[in-house]
């Protein structure tokens, strides 16, 4: 196998940097998916004296803040050990289930979800939970597998 760059190596070497980006990396999901919990809540009725314009507007660069985290951190690991990772069955669902959950986001604000907080917005609502706590589980399980 051919040598990690130094800055890659540095990662996987030293002993904190490794854990260093993990809590980096759980920040970010506690950001995304703290904020995303208030808002599927709020779509699903929760809070209805909370105007949901404005509560996205609060929750949403949350989101995305939180997702900037956990991209940077988890390219920063995933090329730290990309190979072990690539060959992980377990790894690779985790991928398709971030690539679900940003569909799934997608299709949600293309509709206008937010503006109909309608039946289908709000199941939009509960695959988003879902696909995210599958995310978060399919992450721990990577290092059992």
């Amino acid at each position: 196998m051919d040598a990690l760059p130094a800055p890659l190596a540095w990662i996987a070497e030293h002993p904190y940097a490794f854990p260093a980006l993990e809590v980096v990396h759980i920040v970010g999901i506690a950001l995304l998916l703290g904020s995303l919990v208030l808002l599927e809540l709020r779509v699903w009725g929760v809070g209805a004296a909370l105007p949901l314009p404005a509560l996205a507007r609060l929750a949403l660069p949350v989101t995305l803040g939180g997702f900037a985290l956990i991209a940077a951190s988890g390219l920063l690991m995933f090329a730290a050990s990309a190979a072990e990772l690539l060959a992980s069955t377990t790894f690779l669902l985790k991928m398709a289930l971030v690539a679900l959950a940003g569909l799934n986001a997608a299709a949600f604000h293309l509709r206008g979800g937010l503006a109909r907080a309608d039946a289908v917005a709000r199941w939009q609502a509960a695959a988003s939970l879902l696909l995210w706590l599958a995310v978060i589980a399919a992450g721990r399980w990577i290092a059992y597998a």
